[in-house]
């Protein structure tokens, strides 16, 4: 039987010839060794990236070239797919291998995405295996996969989820391409000369930022008045309050005034309680989790988080990252158990177990559907390896290291006291609070003395007397503060607490918010690169562009969490099989269909705050400064994108665009200028090959492409 392994990427691949006698190694494939898996050995092969996408909507029909409403809609009657440019040598070894196939085992990611790109690619090859099989691991530890490839499943709940997945694409593209235009070509009608894309996902993600900003913008900042004291007993000092604000201070005065209260008075001590409180270790991480803890401790990206687990994942110290789960079960409990004491040596933080048993607050198999928690596997990594790992790496793992731990550590106790001082029968409020175990929290090496020293209150008892200080304490109110990306990964998530309406709260729940845990960092990103957020020193802020944008689809579906939360509930249906393809599509039409047939008239009558920009002869924002004439069109400009460099008439089909960044070289306007204008650059310096060696060349011009030019 000849066998044809599928792997998402070629790291994974390696991966998985790692775990087996390799025979001979390829560019395009590796051939393993007979083995009791394979008997007659077997061939694995890899994407890269996506090697397959949708076609454009001008490969349909050739009115969808240009941009303009009349064109529109844009609904092919069925959906065709490419060979992503760049990427054909791939895609046609993967096409003979897949021909030549008996049996095909998809072994790309565990989720909705991973049965996407196989069976995208699969379907695109025109190959007939005789069996297609499904390897289902959470972890590239040679032990698990091998495991995998001997308990291979059906490709039955592959197939839905792959229903599942192509659906979103499909109803992603269709959004994109429709909702993209529209409201680019009526901002534009307003004066916007810019492109304003559209997402399913990305519109009401930028919507809650442009929210936030609105309500930092409209809030008012009051001044308050409290009537505070500082009280003297034999024990020492503590402070007190009376409870609530006032807006002025004649308020207070007129209070203190009605208990003739001096500055210097006496009190008594009317009310003392001691509460003895615990705190829960936390819980296991989620990717989510993850992204908002690694944000929050040390300002990490949530792009940064998850291409940093995902090299732990590759490297087998850590489970599949893209999970949103956070409990694991029965098996994942034993190994990480007998791993215990292991991983206490790597954090040089040994302690006294707990408990040995598993709890349901860590541990439910029936909690976990596709992927369990993010948790060390059993590869433990050298101390010395660990010294030697990248910042961000060894951050990552030792958080994920000390959260497990915690399934086994002690709660966190404290005495929370609680008193009131009578001045005169006005009662002042005290709190404080003061550690008895630091339990799970001493993993983190958190100093809590500072804090309890703050918080401590002297030893103090009922109908004790002590000395009153009262003063009068101006404040004023602040306005909510501008997310931080780990904010909004826990905002999406959680954007249910945003909604009044109960059930589009439980619908949200149910879902985890707008996007995925693999998708809503990428979200941000792309977010940046449409230039509708900016984020410095970790705060992510509302660009003018961003804010037009968000202004043009206020009232819409499209900057409702509710609209992505039902689209989203629908779509898990069809991964479960219980829902239509064809039916969700059908309604994605009518929506835009509503949407092409009603935005013209209400942008039209819509205000916006940032003035238009068209025959402006000062710079704006988004003002293009041509570099060249373009070399295919010769009618538009290039000009300098966020990430690449374009030409000016891309919206009447032109198609040329040159790389922001060469071999890890970025090129500069002077390198595209020459590109365009000589066809040749002069020597660049600075290239970096894939073996990391630097080298100095010139690059060339030839049908549209550029390649390397070495001087003889």
């Amino acid at each position: 039987m000849n066998t044809v392994i599928f792997a998402e990427k070629p790291s994974q691949a390696k991966a998985y010839a790692d775990a087996f006698t390799v025979a001979s190694k390829h560019k395009t494939h590796i051939i393993l060794a007979a083995c009791p898996t394979f008997p007659n050995g077997a061939t694995i092969t890899w994407g890269i990236g996506h090697l397959v996408e949708l076609k454009d909507p001008k490969a349909y029909d050739t009115k969808w070239t240009r941009w303009n409403l009349a064109s529109l809609p844009i609904f092919p009657e069925t959906f065709e797919f490419q060979v992503a440019k760049g990427k054909f040598q791939q895609f046609k070894a993967v096409q003979q291998l897949f021909r030549q196939a008996d049996l095909i085992i998809n072994a790309c990611d565990i989720d909705r995405e991973g049965s996407n790109i196989f069976y995208s690619i699969f379907r695109l090859t025109g190959a007939r295996p005789k069996q297609i099989l499904r390897l289902w691991i959470n972890s590239l530890e040679v032990d698990e996969i091998r495991r995998g490839f001997t308990q291979l499943q059906t490709n039955e709940r592959d197939l839905k989820l792959y229903d599942e997945a192509r659906t979103r694409q499909v109803s992603d593209w269709l959004v994109g391409m429709n909702a993209s235009r529209i409201y680019t070509l009526l901002l534009q009608q307003r004066g916007y000369e810019d492109v304003f894309p559209v997402g399913r996902v990305q519109s009401p993600t930028v919507f809650l930022v442009y929210e936030r900003m609105k309500e930092i913008e409209q809030f008012k900042v009051e001044p308050f008045f409290e009537a505070v004291a500082t009280f003297q007993s034999a024990q020492g000092t503590y402070e007190g309050k009376v409870d609530g604000r006032f807006k002025t201070r004649q308020e207070v005065e007129r209070l203190l005034h009605q208990h003739a209260i001096q500055p210097n008075d006496e009190g008594t001590i009317t009310k003392h309680t001691e509460r003895e409180k615990r705190q829960l270790p936390p819980l296991l991480h989620s990717l989510s989790t993850l992204q908002a803890t690694a944000n929050r401790k040390w300002k990490m990206s949530p792009a940064v988080t998850l291409k940093t687990a995902q090299t732990l994942y590759e490297k087998k110290y850590i489970s599949y990252p893209r999970t949103d789960s956070r409990h694991i079960t029965t098996n994942e409990w034993q190994y990480i158990q007998q791993n215990k004491e292991r991983y206490e040596t790597l954090l040089e933080q040994p302690f006294e177990a707990a408990t040995m048993k598993p709890s349901k607050r860590y541990v439910d198999n029936a909690k976990v559907q596709e992927h369990y928690a993010i948790v060390p596997t059993k590869t433990v990594p050298a101390r010395t390896t660990i010294e030697k790992m990248k910042r961000e790496e060894r951050l990552l793992y030792e958080e994920i290291l000390r959260t497990t731990l915690c399934m086994f550590h002690r709660s966190f106790i404290y005495l929370e006291t609680s008193v009131t001082t009578d001045v005169k029968r006005l009662p002042f409020l005290s709190k404080g609070k003061r550690t008895l175990d630091v339990g799970w929290k001493e993993l983190f090496q958190q100093s809590n003395d500072k804090e309890d020293e703050a918080n401590m209150l002297p030893p103090l008892q009922k109908g004790e007397t002590v000395r009153a200080t009262i003063q009068i304490h101006e404040g004023k109110t602040t306005p909510p503060k501008p997310y931080t990306e780990g904010q909004l990964i826990t905002l999406m998530k959680t954007c249910g607490k945003h909604i009044e309406d109960e059930a589009e709260v439980e619908i949200l729940k149910e879902i985890e918010g707008i996007g995925t845990e693999a998708t809503r960092s990428s979200i941000i990103e792309t977010l940046k690169t449409h230039q509708y957020i900016d984020v410095q020193k970790n705060i992510v802020q509302l660009t003018d562009k961003g804010r037009i944008f968000c202004e043009a689809i206020q009232g819409t579906l499209l900057a409702s969490p509710s609209m992505t939360a039902k689209w989203e509930t629908y779509l898990k249906k069809i991964g479960a099989g219980t829902g239509s393809s064809e039916k969700f599509l059908t309604s994605m039409e009518k929506f835009l269909h509503h949407l092409l047939a009603t935005t013209p008239d209400e942008l039209q009558r819509r205000p916006f705050t940032v003035a238009p920009f068209i025959g402006k002869k000062k710079a704006t924002k988004w003002d293009r400064i041509p570099i060249a004439t373009c070399p295919r069109c010769q009618k538009g400009k290039i000009v300098q994108r966020q990430s690449f460099y374009g030409c000016t008439h891309y919206r009447q089909g032109c198609k040329q665009t040159f790389p922001g960044t060469f071999l890890k070289k970025k090129l500069t306007k002077t390198n595209i200028k020459h590109l365009c204008e000589k066809g040749e650059t002069n020597v660049i310096k600075g290239f970096t090959s894939n073996d990391g060696k630097t080298f100095n060349a010139k690059l060339q011009f030839q049908r549209g492409e550029i390649s390397l030019l070495f001087e003889p």
